[in-house]
């Protein structure tokens, strides 16, 4: 009874609001309120969307971006889902990523209209006659855009956690459940949160192709910003741009204040170091939450039931249990999963030659693979210079992490800047200096993507550990060999992660960059890029294949032959701990 006494006025006491739970709970109604608004939109029929076209009238932005931001939010949700289950399926068992990661090399590389032209008509069919059918499509576009750099940052985490924290969980008996909430996930978030703003932000980049939906002769146009800036590029409207560009400024930093910054201020708990960090991200919004008394309270049966979830000792039946061996793995199974492998394999690419051969010729394939051979050397040209410039101004940031609070949304801006809205200058320049499109045109494909580097570079400057860098202070490392001694091996598997989702961005890029236009003038690079926007336009259904099988063929070779090794040297040499 005295314990009940003593509980029931803490307990009352908690639940009295205060004027942060009234502020707050405005935010929180507000979302909400937005959120319902939103969703409403979709569940009107396909045809209303003739009824009111997208207009250039600045009063639609508003519900535009509504539009957008919700989009590419349950985009994000979608890829957090696919991140947790792909990545940790490829980290956890190795005949599995023998399949996974090759896979993902060559998802990452399929162009978003490749995706669209396979997936769009399975959506509209889904829901037929409903807007909902067309936005599942459109989310889904955008998925494919901000999916692929989050898993491999993840699949680069949980591969590179330190080898004392796997002793530690094997002492404590963790299950294998268990360690994946409370090591591998906690060890990978830094990393994850700033390739989820760097997916939100390279969302944008796409939005203008994702909500413009193209069936046959049918063209369905979704109220957004990206809609709203493709109708602005066809009627050569400045100030429609403008409007756009103010637009996506002010969005980016309602949701990197309301969001992404408070993520980023309490993940600051899960960076792997032994000793305090100096200067912990801060966020208003967060403190705004902490501060409140009703709102807090109600948030208690949440953190149990994720404390329970997260603590479950999952065991499987005896008979289903696989039992640990002592030794190399069984050569007999290796051999058996790798014909399975080839098989697969020689079986896709067998139908994709009985069907490429009945309607090209073999100067046709060799055409594509000259093409693709150009787009190459512009990646590698374009992913050199993008890391000698933002490597060293990545770790300058994520240093100090007060600069990194005032730099991020900047960042997010510059990384959510569509291309398409630089084509008047770059169209108007190569037209009036008269300059070669082959050169002056491949910025276009770096402009959308050199921002993975600088922000996984930013992730592992970030996630440094703080006794490290006192250690490096201590033996007196400076200029040079403090870099190639303590920094550059710290972030190194944060780079790979970048340059691998960069260079594929720039593949998928290039299909926007190397065509450009403006008006009724219209530019051309050489190139694979070139060839699969070509084939698109002219609905050249079987180039189209051929130019997307040459990319993802391209890709991958790309990615096994340089970054795959590279990604294993510092899985070998450069792991903490």
């Amino acid at each position: 009874m005295a314990l009940q006494d003593f509980r029931l006025p803490a307990l009352q006491q908690a639940l009295r609001p205060n004027v942060w739970d009234l502020v707050a709970l405005i935010l929180v109604i507000g979302a909400m309120v937005l959120i319902v608004y939103g969703g409403e939109q979709t569940t009107l029929p396909l045809s209303s969307l003739d009824v009111t076209p997208v207009s250039l009238d600045p009063a639609n932005l508003p519900l535009y971006a509504l539009r957008t931001t919700m989009r590419m939010l349950l985009a994000i949700v979608c890829s957090l889902i696919f991140t947790f289950v792909y990545a940790a399926l490829a980290a956890k068992s190795r005949r599995a990523e023998m399949v996974l990661i090759p896979l993902l090399d060559i998802l990452q590389s399929v162009p978003i209209l490749g995706f669209l032209t396979f997936t769009v008509v399975f959506f509209l069919n889904l829901f037929p006659g409903q807007v909902f059918g067309a936005e599942l499509a459109c989310v889904f576009a955008i998925f494919t855009s901000q999916a692929w750099n989050m898993t491999f940052s993840m699949y680069q985490s949980i591969r590179n956690v330190p080898k004392d924290l796997e002793e530690a969980t094997q002492s404590f008996h963790l299950s294998g459940w268990q360690r994946f909430w409370r090591l591998d996930v906690p060890f990978a978030m830094p990393g994850l949160i700033w390739n989820t703003m760097m997916s939100m932000s390279g969302g944008w980049f796409f939005v203008v192709a994702s909500e413009a939906i193209t069936v046959g002769n049918t063209t369905v146009t979704l109220p957004g910003i990206g809609s709203y800036v493709a109708l602005g590029i066809e009627k050569q409207n400045l100030a429609a741009i403008g409007y756009a560009i103010l637009t996506m400024l002010l969005v980016i930093i309602a949701y990197d204040q309301l969001l992404f910054r408070p993520i980023v201020a309490w993940a600051d708990k899960f960076r792997f170091e032994q000793t305090a960090s100096g200067n912990p991200p801060t966020s208003w919004m967060l403190d705004l939450f902490r501060r409140t008394r009703a709102l807090r309270a109600l948030t208690y049966p949440f953190a149990a039931a994720n404390r329970t979830f997260s603590n479950l000792h999952i065991v499987w039946p005896e008979a289903l249990r696989v039992k640990a061996k002592v030794g190399p793995p069984s050569r007999l199974i290796d051999t058996l999963w790798y014909a399975v492998i080839a098989v697969g394999t020689t079986y896709a690419a067998w139908r994709a030659y009985q069907y490429l051969s009945v309607n090209l010729a073999p100067s046709d394939i060799l055409l594509a693979i000259g093409y693709g051979l150009v787009t190459l050397a512009r990646v590698v040209v374009l992913i050199s210079l993008a890391t000698v410039i933002w490597v060293p101004i990545g770790v300058w940031i994520g240093l100090r992490p007060k600069l990194a609070e005032r730099v991020q949304p900047l960042a997010q801006f510059l990384a959510a800047f569509p291309a398409n809205l630089a084509f008047p200058v770059f169209v108007s320049l190569i037209v009036h200096y008269r300059l070669s499109p082959n050169i002056w045109l491949s910025p276009l494909m770096i402009l959308g993507t050199q921002w993975y580097i600088l922000f996984n570079v930013i992730a592992g400057a970030s996630a440094f550990p703080t006794d490290l860098r006192e250690a490096a202070s201590s033996f007196h490392l400076k200029g040079w060999r403090w870099w190639v001694k303590a920094v550059l091996p710290g972030i190194f598997p944060y780079y790979i992660t970048g340059a691998i989702t960069a260079s594929g961005g720039s593949w998928n890029a290039s299909i926007v960059a190397e065509v450009a236009s403006w008006g009724d003038q219209h530019l051309t690079a050489t190139g694979l890029g070139a060839y699969i926007a070509k084939a698109t336009e002219a609905g050249d259904f079987p180039r189209v294949v051929l130019g997307i099988s040459v990319m993802c063929i391209l890709v991958t070779l790309f990615n096994r032959l340089l970054w795959r090794p590279l990604y294993a040297f510092g899985e070998r040499r450069l792991r903490l701990g």
